[in-house]
């Protein structure tokens, strides 16, 4: 008995010993980086970039996205064309995933246009411009918004908007040509036009003119002039005339439309001996025919390589009346001084070429804190996010 007893105590205190044992204290390591868990249905390994560069989807579920506007606190406001919304996505955790969606409002015109100053949201729809004052301060129940300006046509061709803020403190608004191709500044001179105004809709002006259809602008970061894109007229061919790149280097310049396309290019119905290519501005980069370019940025970033530093880059939505399709892109125009010695893709494989199908149509390009690129998609209803990783 005693020695069983004995036993069991023995085993007991083993027992004891063994379950008490601490582990030995691991060796500290250097934190992992964090790594992205959200996945996409997108084919994003059917794009091309740049060695060292790499592509994800920032949001998706985005339906139609297409002018975005980034507030100081980091809200990326997005807007759309046929959808009537306007969107406001919020990355909590910092890991390049707007995991916060909120509709703002669901009820507008073809509010394509988006620009935030000072607090306050502006949107254009068709023919007036709204703004919500203090839209942070609840996302989920944002304010009614104001109208601050509703005076410009309701012609729907070309009637949709983009808008920004230029450093002079003026809000910039283009109006659309209303057809393919007309004279239509005899009608009203504000279409085909790039107006400004005040913040609170007063003192309106003409810009620039003979502007066909600009849905992209930004500002030159040292000059500060007014550069655009503009899409060239249909119905002349697979391979005329080009769209444009231009520089608006004072107000009251004229870039050509209805008269003059690219540049050197006279228009067949328009073009005459009153109106040659020479009377008017010529762009700074003539773009493929039909690529659509749309939004517009310079590169100010210190995450891309060196040599992107000043390159102007471009979303090409993509043609939708040519034999075969082109654009579908992102490109980029090198320059020297004010001149373009460089136009070539930074991005492409949206379309694929062989089948002529896409996934994707770019619309907008805005550049995050980080130096990486944000770009709108309203075909594959989506933001991306890109990146520089290589070495």
């Amino acid at each position: 008995m005693f020695r069983r007893f004995n036993l069991v105590v023995f085993i007991t205190l083993i027992l004891m010993a063994c379950n008490g044992k601490k582990e030995a204290p691991k060796k500290e390591t250097a934190a992992e980086p964090k790594e992205r868990v959200h996945q996409t249905s997108l084919p994003l390994d059917s794009l091309n970039l740049p060695e060292g560069f790499k592509i994800e989807v920032y949001a998706e579920g985005i339906d139609g996205a297409r002018s975005m506007a980034m507030s100081d606190n980091g809200t990326l406001f997005v807007g759309t064309r046929n959808e009537k919304t306007v969107y406001a996505l919020q990355d909590m955790d910092g890991d390049f995933w707007a995991e916060k969606i909120t509709v703002l409002d669901s009820t507008l015109e073809v509010p394509n246009g988006i620009a935030f100053r000072d607090g306050d949201l502006y949107v254009a729809e068709v023919n007036r411009l709204l703004k919500y004052s203090d839209v942070e301060q609840d996302l989920d129940n944002p304010p009614a918004p104001e109208v601050i300006y509703d005076d410009y046509p309701t012609e729907f061709h070309h009637g949709w908007k983009y808008i920004a803020f230029g450093p002079d403190g003026k809000l910039y608004v283009p109006v659309g040509a209303p057809c393919n191709i007309c004279e239509s500044s005899a009608e009203d001179e504000r279409y085909a036009t790039i107006t400004r105004m005040d913040p609170d809709g007063s003192n309106r002006e003409i810009y620039a003119k003979g502007v066909r259809n600009t849905v992209g602008f930004t500002w030159h970061p040292e000059t500060g002039d007014l550069w655009f894109t503009d899409n060239g007229r249909d119905l002349m061919g697979d391979d005329v005339p080009p769209c444009e790149l231009n520089r608006a280097s004072e107000a009251g310049q004229h870039f050509g439309y209805p008269f003059c396309h690219g540049g050197t290019i006279a228009d067949p119905e328009f073009g005459d001996a009153e109106h040659p290519c020479d009377n008017y501005i010529a762009p700074v980069q003539a773009l493929g025919a039909h690529v659509a370019p749309l939004g517009v940025k310079f590169y100010t970033g210190n995450m891309f390589p060196k040599n992107y530093e000043g390159k102007v880059f471009m979303a090409e939505h993509g043609s939708w009346n040519r034999s075969l399709k082109v654009g579908y892109r992102i490109t980029m125009v090198t320059l020297s001084g004010n001149e373009a010695v460089g136009y070539e893709p930074f991005i492409d494989g949206w379309l694929n070429d062989a089948t002529q199908d896409q996934f994707g149509r770019p619309v907008d390009l805005l550049f995050l804190k980080d130096g990486s690129m944000l770009i709108s998609d309203d075909f594959g209803d989506a933001i991306y996010r890109v990146s520089y990783v290589g070495t």
